[in-house]
């Protein structure tokens, strides 16, 4: 696959999550459509859903539900596009969506491989392909972004960091959706800043491109020492999301 490719499929499933169209991630101007989660939409997505905004770095694509769609409207019109996805504007938002019960949520971004870059690392340590069977006895803490035990049934891929036998590392990859994986990584804290993040991550992107499926990667801005290790593995961003759930939703989060 090339880097266009890549970017095709992940505005093509971008679409599919939140109901427009590919080209509209291309437009000069913000596009707003009506908010419905397709059955192929990335399996992480759950309603309720007042709203999901997504940037490609050209505009806004909203997709809103029709009783919050005039605030969502506002507020695309009246900042300019990617500084909707942080403060302060933000917080014009939360204002007028609190009113109607909604708080902004999730905030993300989203990086995919330049396959210009992107290239197998290794690291001091024996590295393991792994594959379903060999997760059973690693849904603990220690492995909670590589695999997500709510979700065992999308863990599909792996590598392992071992030092003598012991597992040190781990990147693992759910099938969120169709034709993209994405990638969770892990490392004890004894052994980090040792390469082993990027030797894992970058392995296991060559091994899902190998599959015919698009890895990715997710990071909140703030989580530099994630954010470095998608760079340094092969990763560019892509686009960022936001999510607007029930203000009750978001409350028990913070609990």
């Amino acid at each position: 696959m090339t880097n266009k490719d890549i970017l095709k499929i992940a505005m093509e499933q971008s679409a599919l999550d939140i109901n427009c169209k590919e080209s509209d991630f291309l437009c000069n101007e913000n596009v707003i459509v009506s908010s419905c989660l397709s059955e192929s939409a990335k399996e992480y997505y759950k309603e309720p859903i007042a709203c999901h905004m997504i940037s490609y770095g050209n505009n806004i694509v909203a997709s809103v539900k029709d009783e919050y769609k005039a605030i969502i409207e506002e507020y695309i019109g009246r900042f300019e596009f990617y500084h909707c996805f942080e403060t302060p504007d933000i917080y014009w938002l939360n204002e007028r969506l609190s009113d109607a019960g909604q708080k902004v949520c999730f905030m993300s971004e989203y990086y995919l491989p330049d396959v210009d870059k992107l290239h197998a690392m290794s690291c001091d340590y024996e590295l393991k392909i792994l594959e379903r069977p060999d997760f059973i006895n690693l849904y603990q803490p220690e492995w909670s972004n590589a695999l997500c035990e709510e979700r065992k049934e999308l863990d599909v891929l792996g590598v392992g960091a071992y030092d003598q036998g012991r597992l040190i590392g781990l990147a693992g990859c759910s099938a969120d959706c169709d034709k993209m994986w994405q990638i969770g990584v892990d490392v004890l804290p004894e052994y980090r800043r040792k390469g082993i993040a990027a030797a894992l991550t970058s392995t296991l992107a060559v091994e899902i491109l190998k599959r015919g499926k698009v890895p990715f990667y997710c990071s909140a801005w703030s989580n530099i020492r994630s954010v470095r290790n998608a760079i340094k593995s092969g990763f560019i961003p892509a686009w960022v999301e936001i999510t607007v759930k029930p203000a009750e939703e978001v409350d028990a989060m913070n609990r």
